[in-house]
């Protein structure tokens, strides 16, 4: 066995032995309580955006873009921007990593991938941010509820242009809007790509931890997530994801279509 097969064996044994580490488990979920309260998730920028995630989720990201290549990227919920502009310099490294292997020359303003972004409020200061950033060409943004039907009809659209789909679902948390989010864009992901869905970790706290917020256990992203593979077989959690991370807002909100 050459030394390279040797170390991804050990790895994928390792994180197949947090499964059953409840003591690990169990720091992880502590952590992930603690660090919420103090809102330590607000702390990160992504090329110089504001991006609302863990770094554990940043780079879980970076991984399944590299594995699965896609051409197009969902997102639903925009807040600063960091998300999209995220997404958008992995797809560029994408392009740059395949004009390499091709002896092409690149041109950072000419993409086949993009990045589309929907929100029900793209605040000003926000939209001119994320349009005058570098990676901006690279993005398309639409305004209004991502459950709307105009909305989801003009994804679609876009959507047909697009051989390889990736979504993420990140705005309302509550169990009836995600719900409708994976009805809505689930079904555009294609074979072997990711709909992940954020703020499943909900699901996981006491009642009431966000007494400013309509979503909790029992109606969060996570209840949706289990409703909607009661009957969508071609959609599974990617266990081996919620090991490796242990730190995620994600925790079986990786859905692989298989």
């Amino acid at each position: 066995m050459n030394p390279i097969e040797e170390f991804q064996i050990e790895r994928v044994n390792r994180i197949k032995s947090y499964e059953t580490d409840g003591e690990l488990q169990e720091i992880a979920n502590k952590w992930v309580a603690a660090s919420m309260r103090k809102k330590y998730v607000y702390n990160f920028s992504w090329l110089g955006r504001p991006i609302i995630q863990y770094p554990e989720d940043m780079v879980a990201l970076q991984e399944i873009i590299w594995q699965t290549r896609p051409d197009l990227i969902i997102e639903t919920g925009i807040a600063h921007g960091g998300s999209l502009i995220l997404s958008a310099s992995l797809l560029a490294m994408l392009d740059m990593c395949d004009a390499i292997e091709s002896g092409e020359t690149v041109n950072p303003k000419v993409s086949k991938r993009k990045v589309l972004g929907l929100d029900i409020d793209i605040r000003d200061h926000n939209r001119r941010a994320i349009e005058t950033h570098p990676m901006s060409s690279r993005i398309e943004m639409i305004q209004g509820s991502s459950i709307d039907l105009a909305v989801v009809e003009k994804v679609h659209q876009i959507a047909k242009e697009f051989s390889s789909i990736l979504v993420c679902l990140d705005s309302n948390h509550t169990h009836d809007h995600v719900l409708a989010e994976l009805e809505a864009y689930a079904p555009l992901v294609t074979k072997g790509n990711y709909c992940i869905v954020f703020d499943t970790f909900v699901e996981d706290m006491p009642k009431d931890y966000f007494p400013d917020r309509p979503w909790n256990p029992g109606n969060s992203p996570k209840s949706a997530v289990r409703e909607f593979l009661k009957s969508r077989p071609e959609f599974a959690v990617d266990n081996a994801l919620n090991n490796k991370l242990l730190i995620s807002v994600a925790p079986d909100g990786f859905l692989k279509r298989v």
